[in-house]
């Protein structure tokens, strides 16, 4: 008896942690991965989606430090050797935004394009 108290009052509290943990999944940003290799940012095109922030992780190859650069989303962040950083971009507007490895811009260079 007692058990069947206890379940009933808890069956509220659960189904409200389910909602919440369902949309708090719902809500996680989108991500995206950026590989640097060989001083080029692999794909070289990211497709995001427009009007949401992003959450991108850059992910640095090579045995030499690069820094990721963009005017257009006004973000620059320095990638150590082997690491990886996460950089926050929008939300954006539909268009295409360019960045550029500012160690290796010859080489290093790439497009966030928001749909």
């Amino acid at each position: 008896m007692k058990n069947l108290a206890l379940a009933t009052l808890l069956r509220p509290a659960a189904a409200c942690l389910l909602a919440f943990a369902t949309t708090f999944a719902v809500a996680a940003d989108p991500e995206a991965l950026l590989v640097i290799k060989n001083h080029r940012f692999e794909p070289a095109e990211v497709k995001v989606p427009a009007g949401k922030k992003v959450k991108l992780t850059v992910h640095n190859q090579d045995s030499t430090p690069e820094e990721f650069e963009s005017h257009k989303l006004n973000r620059e962040k320095i990638v150590p050797p082997g690491a990886k950083v996460v950089i926050f971009i929008g939300p954006l507007k539909p268009g295409r935004y360019e960045f550029v490895g500012e160690y290796n811009e010859a080489t290093a260079k790439g497009v966030v394009i928001a749909e």
